[in-house]
């Protein structure tokens, strides 16, 4: 081989083998960045999760029928009308 290829061949195989590591090292700091925020919102969805849960849990304990007519009854003061009281209108 030409000796005056060589020099410039090594210093390009080097600056190659240098390039390729800071790529390695970039895209192996890009991986555990973007890990780290699939855990935070993993852990984000399943706090949702929880608070989802709870929320139909409470709708449906508050939507009982009886639930509801008892509280009219209590907190209002509210009474089921008589059929004399009711009035239909019609538009």
């Amino acid at each position: 081989m030409n000796p005056r290829l060589v020099m410039p061949a090594l210093i390009g195989l080097w600056l190659a083998v240098l390039a390729s590591a800071a790529a390695a090292i970039h895209f192996k700091h890009e991986s555990r960045t973007l890990f780290v925020k699939l855990e935070q919102l993993t852990a984000e969805r399943d706090r949702l999760n929880v608070e989802w849960g709870r929320l139909q849990l409470e709708q449906s304990t508050l939507s009982m029928l009886g639930d509801v007519e008892q509280r009219a009854r209590v907190r209002l003061d509210m009474q089921i009308p008589a059929t004399d009281e009711v009035r239909i209108v019609t538009p």
